[in-house]
Protein backbone atom coordinates (compact mmCIF):
# COMPACT_ATOMS: atom_id res chain seq x y z
CA UNK A 1 0.00 0.00 0.00
CA UNK A 2 1.49 3.46 -0.94
CA UNK A 3 1.64 6.19 1.55
CA UNK A 4 2.16 9.17 0.05
CA UNK A 5 -0.45 10.72 -1.83
CA UNK A 6 -0.67 9.81 -6.02
CA UNK A 7 -1.54 12.66 -8.79
CA UNK A 8 -2.07 14.99 -6.30
CA UNK A 9 -3.01 17.97 -7.77
CA UNK A 10 -0.09 20.65 -6.85
CA UNK A 11 2.16 18.10 -8.37
CA UNK A 12 3.51 20.92 -10.82
CA UNK A 13 4.33 23.10 -8.02
CA UNK A 14 6.14 20.61 -6.04
CA UNK A 15 7.98 19.94 -8.65
CA UNK A 16 9.00 23.46 -9.56
CA UNK A 17 9.71 24.05 -5.76
CA UNK A 18 12.37 20.87 -6.13
CA UNK A 19 13.21 22.50 -9.31
CA UNK A 20 14.15 25.58 -7.19
CA UNK A 21 16.26 24.15 -4.93
CA UNK A 22 18.28 22.43 -7.11
CA UNK A 23 18.98 26.01 -8.64
CA UNK A 24 19.64 27.03 -5.58
CA UNK A 25 22.16 23.97 -4.56
CA UNK A 26 24.05 24.82 -8.41
CA UNK A 27 23.95 28.54 -7.68
CA UNK A 28 25.44 28.29 -3.83
CA UNK A 29 27.71 25.78 -4.83
CA UNK A 30 29.18 27.55 -8.39
CA UNK A 31 29.68 30.73 -6.10
CA UNK A 32 31.01 28.56 -3.60
CA UNK A 33 33.70 27.23 -6.06
CA UNK A 34 34.49 30.72 -7.22
CA UNK A 35 34.71 32.02 -3.69
CA UNK A 36 37.28 29.46 -2.78
CA UNK A 37 39.46 29.06 -5.73
CA UNK A 38 43.24 28.16 -4.49
CA UNK A 39 42.09 27.09 -0.86
CA UNK A 40 42.70 23.69 0.05
CA UNK A 41 39.57 21.26 -0.79
CA UNK A 42 38.10 21.32 2.76
CA UNK A 43 39.94 24.63 4.34
CA UNK A 44 38.94 25.59 7.33
CA UNK A 45 38.71 29.50 6.95
CA UNK A 46 36.57 32.35 6.89
CA UNK A 47 35.29 31.50 3.22
CA UNK A 48 31.02 32.78 3.10
CA UNK A 49 29.02 32.69 0.14
CA UNK A 50 25.14 34.30 0.88
CA UNK A 51 26.36 34.27 4.24
CA UNK A 52 27.10 30.75 4.65
CA UNK A 53 29.73 29.11 5.51
CA UNK A 54 31.81 26.96 2.69
CA UNK A 55 34.51 25.65 1.02
CA UNK A 56 35.65 23.80 -1.93
CA UNK A 57 34.64 20.62 -1.15
CA UNK A 58 31.38 21.02 0.24
CA UNK A 59 30.61 23.91 -2.64
CA UNK A 60 31.56 21.12 -5.48
CA UNK A 61 29.06 18.56 -3.23
CA UNK A 62 26.09 20.94 -3.70
CA UNK A 63 26.63 21.68 -7.16
CA UNK A 64 26.89 18.11 -7.83
CA UNK A 65 23.49 17.49 -5.81
CA UNK A 66 21.72 20.16 -7.79
CA UNK A 67 22.40 18.76 -10.97
CA UNK A 68 20.95 15.54 -9.68
CA UNK A 69 18.15 17.46 -8.25
CA UNK A 70 17.51 19.48 -11.89
CA UNK A 71 18.14 16.53 -13.61
CA UNK A 72 15.66 14.45 -11.86
CA UNK A 73 12.97 17.17 -12.17
CA UNK A 74 13.21 17.40 -16.23
CA UNK A 75 13.01 13.70 -16.34
CA UNK A 76 10.16 13.40 -13.70
CA UNK A 77 8.12 9.65 -14.24
CA UNK A 78 8.98 9.42 -10.19
CA UNK A 79 12.42 9.50 -10.11
CA UNK A 80 11.99 12.88 -9.01
CA UNK A 81 10.46 11.77 -6.63
CA UNK A 82 13.03 9.08 -5.61
CA UNK A 83 16.19 11.28 -6.17
CA UNK A 84 14.19 14.17 -3.90
CA UNK A 85 13.48 11.52 -1.07
CA UNK A 86 17.26 9.92 -0.59
CA UNK A 87 18.66 13.81 -1.26
CA UNK A 88 16.78 15.02 1.17
CA UNK A 89 17.61 12.49 3.51
CA UNK A 90 21.83 12.70 2.91
CA UNK A 91 21.05 16.60 3.27
CA UNK A 92 19.49 15.82 6.68
CA UNK A 93 22.84 13.95 7.68
CA UNK A 94 25.13 16.41 6.10
CA UNK A 95 23.57 19.07 7.67
CA UNK A 96 23.24 17.09 11.41
CA UNK A 97 26.96 16.11 11.29
CA UNK A 98 27.79 20.13 10.30
CA UNK A 99 26.10 20.99 13.42
CA UNK A 100 27.28 18.65 15.30
CA UNK A 101 30.90 19.74 14.41
CA UNK A 102 30.93 23.07 13.87
CA UNK A 103 33.08 24.30 16.70
CA UNK A 104 35.65 21.16 16.61
CA UNK A 105 38.51 20.53 13.69
CA UNK A 106 36.24 17.73 12.65
CA UNK A 107 34.38 21.07 10.83
CA UNK A 108 36.10 19.44 7.46
CA UNK A 109 33.11 20.94 5.22
CA UNK A 110 33.16 24.80 6.99
CA UNK A 111 29.62 25.33 8.36
CA UNK A 112 28.38 27.96 10.02
CA UNK A 113 25.01 28.14 11.99
CA UNK A 114 23.19 29.60 8.79
CA UNK A 115 24.43 26.89 6.60
CA UNK A 116 23.07 24.51 8.76
CA UNK A 117 20.01 26.07 9.00
CA UNK A 118 19.52 26.61 4.81
CA UNK A 119 20.48 22.82 4.68
CA UNK A 120 18.32 21.11 7.28
CA UNK A 121 15.53 23.91 5.78
CA UNK A 122 15.91 22.70 2.09
CA UNK A 123 16.18 18.99 3.19
CA UNK A 124 12.71 19.32 4.88
CA UNK A 125 11.07 21.22 1.67
CA UNK A 126 12.56 18.34 -0.72
CA UNK A 127 11.35 15.95 1.38
CA UNK A 128 7.98 17.39 1.43
CA UNK A 129 8.49 17.40 -2.69
CA UNK A 130 9.52 14.31 -3.16
CA UNK A 131 6.00 13.05 -0.61
CA UNK A 132 3.70 15.16 -2.79
CA UNK A 133 5.23 14.18 -6.34
CA UNK A 134 4.65 11.25 -7.40
CA UNK A 135 2.50 10.00 -10.51
CA UNK A 136 0.56 7.22 -11.30
CA UNK A 137 -2.03 5.56 -12.88
CA UNK A 138 -5.74 5.91 -11.69
CA UNK A 139 -6.24 2.52 -10.56
CA UNK A 140 -3.36 3.50 -7.88
CA UNK A 141 -4.47 7.03 -7.42
CA UNK A 142 -8.25 5.31 -6.35
CA UNK A 143 -6.15 3.04 -3.88
CA UNK A 144 -4.83 5.25 -2.40
CA UNK A 145 -7.73 7.56 -1.48
CA UNK A 146 -9.32 4.45 -0.31
CA UNK A 147 -6.72 3.41 2.19
CA UNK A 148 -6.63 7.00 3.10
CA UNK A 149 -10.23 7.02 3.88
CA UNK A 150 -10.07 4.29 6.09
CA UNK A 151 -9.49 4.90 9.44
Amino acid sequence: MAHTPVNHPARPVYRAIGGLIGLYLVVFGALGVIASAGNDIFAQDDTKVLGQGTNLGFSLLSVLFGVVILVGTVIGRNLDVAINQWLSYTLMVISLAGLAFLQTDANVVNFSILTVIVLMTLSLVLLMVGMYGKVGTDDEQEAWQKARLVL
